[in-house]
This record gives structure tokens, sequence and C-alpha cells, in this order.
């Protein structure tokens, strides 16, 4: 094989791994960016869930058919967005 024929096929070659480069760069896009849309689904789903569960909650308060257990994490709940709301309260009046 001759030099110029050497370097006609590595020339070859390295176009071949820049067309893959290429292409698996453009998959690397794609996938990230699906990456953050399932991210961004989850996340949504993940909110629904917890505002299903509070009112799920509220439902049973209101029907009087809570537990113990239920009215014990449903107090735990309330205080937490009391001690939130006083957090805010404070930094306003700052």
């Amino acid at each position: 094989m001759t030099v110029d024929q050497q370097f006609t096929t590595l020339n070859e070659k390295l176009q071949q791994l820049l067309k893959q480069y290429s292409r698996l760069q453009k998959e690397n896009e794609r996938l990230k960016e699906e990456l953050v849309q399932s991210r961004k689904r989850e996340n949504e789903t993940l909110s629904r869930v917890d505002e299903l569960q509070q009112q799920n909650g509220i439902l049973k308060l209101t029907t009087g058919d809570m537990n113990d257990r239920d009215k014990k994490a449903f107090e735990k709940k309330v205080n937490q967005y009391l001690r939130e709301i006083d957090k805010c309260i404070s930094f306003l009046s700052q």
C-alpha cells in the first residue's frame, strides 16, 4: 500500500469518526433534554401526589373519618405550615 493510499484510508476513517462523533453528540443532547423533561414530569407528578394527599387529609378531617395516627400527622403538617408562616412574618417585619 502506498503512502497516498494510506493517507486516503486514514482520511476516510477520520471522516467516519467525525460523523460518528457528531451523531453521538446529537444523541447526547437529545438524551439530556429527555432527562430534563423526565425530571420535570417527575417533579410535577410528586407535587400532584402531595396535593392529593393534602386534599385527602382535609376530606378525612371534614368527614370526621380520621384515626389517631392521621390526626397526629395532620396536626404535624398544620404546625409545620404555621412555623413557615411565622418565619415569613418575622422576615417581613425586619
